[in-house]
């Protein structure tokens, strides 16, 4: 058994540990994850990540290893900090749903679980055009510039709408839907006729808004780690990341207004990294450096959301 193997093997126990782990003792039905439970939550997926980080580190060979644990870090960091955008977006679907805080944890589970699957989905069709075809680099590059360059200037100007987008219409339309009061189930029965309750709705949303994250997130990933031999790595940062999207989702739902210019990070990181894979075969940008971007440019749109508000937003807005 080679080394590569090995790390495939411990990432999956891994994985499926982790999955068990929050299937049995963290979506407890009918209960709402605290504050501080989610606070500590979160340090343990982030902490997890890290463990994995260093085993990464000291399984590989030679000067590899610390190369690898550095790219699969800053991929790890980038996917994470694009989850938080991904998370706002969750509590607006929430929010206009009016889906009731007992059944958040189980909603958001099958979210995340759908979210594993588009990624690893996304990643193997990804890998394949990079292996194929070097040029797509060119695209990936050029469309998560573009990215960037839209997020930076939005701002709070267009905000996500459930009730404008067309898998809700679609639904209302050709699905028999009820909106009667779910009590939890995604599905209710009358007249012998099953009807979709809302909750199943949130859902199908929450699946969309997914795939819609995986094409920012897959091309991105794709600058730090541009090698499509190495999916473990890209695989991996990619899916701890999910992982510790529910616990990150309590902790940040009650201060969505509290980061208004986090946005503006992410976007400066995206409009980076649209240029690095636009420039890669003529300046070769270093991947600690990439770790450093964002690092700083989403520590530092947190540091400034906390001193300084958008005029004409309130501060605090009540959560469910």
């Amino acid at each position: 058994m080679d080394k590569t193997q090995l790390i495939y093997i411990v990432f999956s126990a891994v994985i499926v540990l982790a999955l068990v782990f929050d299937l049995g003792l963290l979506s407890k039905k009918n209960k709402e994850i605290g504050l501080k439970a989610a606070l500590m939550q979160t340090i343990f997926w982030v902490a997890l990540s890290f463990v994995f980080c260093g085993f990464i580190w000291f399984e590989n060979d030679g000067g590899n290893g610390r190369e690898d644990a550095i790219a699969y870090i800053s991929a790890y960091l980038l996917e994470w900090s694009l989850s938080i955008d991904n998370i706002f977006v969750f509590i607006i679907i929430f929010s206009f749903f009016k889906v009731k805080p007992a059944n958040y944890s189980r909603v958001l589970l099958l979210g995340i679980l759908m979210a594993i699957v588009f990624r690893i989905i996304f990643i193997a069709i990804g890998s394949e055009l990079v292996a194929r075809f070097h040029w797509v680099m060119y695209i990936f590059g050029a469309f998560i510039l573009l990215t960037g360059i839209k997020m930076f200037s939005s701002g709070d100007e267009k905000e996500f709408d459930p009730a404008k987008n067309w898998a809700y219409r679609f639904m209302n339309r050709f699905m028999r839907i009820t909106h009667e009061e779910p009590h939890g189930r995604f599905v209710i029965t009358h007249n012998k006729k099953a009807y979709f309750t809302t909750l199943s709705m949130v859902v199908v949303m929450l699946g969309l808004i997914d795939i819609m994250f995986a094409l920012d997130s897959i091309p991105a990933v794709f600058s730090i780690i541009p090698n499509p031999d190495k999916k473990l790595l890209i695989y991996s940062s990619n899916i701890f990341a999910v992982l510790g999207l529910r616990s990150l989702f309590f902790l940040l739902r009650g201060a969505a207004s509290k980061f208004d210019f986090l946005q503006q990070g992410i976007a400066i990181v995206l409009v980076f990294i649209g240029v690095k894979m636009l420039i890669a075969d003529w300046v070769h940008i270093p991947v600690w450096i990439s770790l450093l971007v964002i690092v700083c440019c989403i520590s530092g749109s947190v540091i400034y959301s906390i001193y300084h508000q958008r005029k004409g937003v309130p501060r605090d807005i009540k959560s469910d």
